[in-house]
């Protein structure tokens, strides 16, 4: 899948978020990589070649009333393209794990923890 593809999948991922949401996410960045450098899978403890996304950045519920008061720069929501093909069998499983590894993302972004990741996701699928 060429990035262009990809990263049109991951913008109508986000656009499909429910409004309530979409509008909280501000300074935001969300790039798409091959892999993962070094540095981003020693942060999680995971295998470079299992980590399929990362969130870097301060949560929004503990962002305090100074935020934004001074420069900060943008949280960044990486996706780890080849990662994430070695894990599907075809371009429709591509496009759905794109969708899966973004809100999975989100809700760091959110400031859910991995169980309360987790059970949102179940009611997704």
């Amino acid at each position: 899948m060429t990035r262009e593809h990809f990263e049109e999948i991951a913008q109508r991922a986000f656009d499909s978020l429910p409004a309530g949401f979409r509008n909280k996410v501000e300074n935001v960045q969300i790039v798409v990589e091959d892999t993962p450098r070094s540095e981003a899978s020693n942060s999680v403890r995971a295998a470079k070649s299992s980590l399929l996304g990362l969130y870097q950045g301060v949560p929004l519920p503990h962002r305090g009333t100074s935020y934004g008061m001074y420069p900060v720069s943008p949280d960044k929501i990486t996706l780890y393209q080849k990662n994430i093909e070695r894990v599907c069998r075809d371009d429709e499983e591509v496009e759905h794990r794109i969708v899966e590894v973004l809100f999975h993302e989100l809700g760091h972004y959110f400031g859910m923890s991995e169980r309360e990741i987790r059970a949102a996701m179940k009611d997704f699928k």
